[in-house]
């Protein structure tokens, strides 16, 4: 039950960061011949594991007031406004 969880979350969060602006910037920085490849790595690492636990944090917070249920339709009404936006600005 664990290992499936895991594998799903996984999935769900990697083909989610597939592209978006952070890959985008972290690519960025990795162009510079300035930068060490590693240090690259590491920094954007570390921010996507503090971001993680900030949403870990207050996803646990939130839960305590408002239905997951309701989260979920909030997310993803969110996200259809987000993509609707992303087109029309186009």
């Amino acid at each position: 039950m664990t290992l499936k969880i895991f594998l799903t979350i996984f999935i769900t969060v990697l083909f989610a960061e597939l592209g978006d602006k952070t890959q985008l910037a972290t690519l960025l920085f990795a162009t510079n011949k300035e930068n060490p490849k590693i240090i690259v790595f590491c920094a954007a690492a570390l921010a996507l594991i503090v971001a993680t636990g900030i949403a870990v944090l207050l996803g646990n917070a939130i839960t305590k007031y408002i239905n997951p249920k309701v989260l979920s339709w909030i997310a993803g009404i969110g996200f259809i406004i987000i993509g609707i936006w992303t087109i029309i600005k186009s």
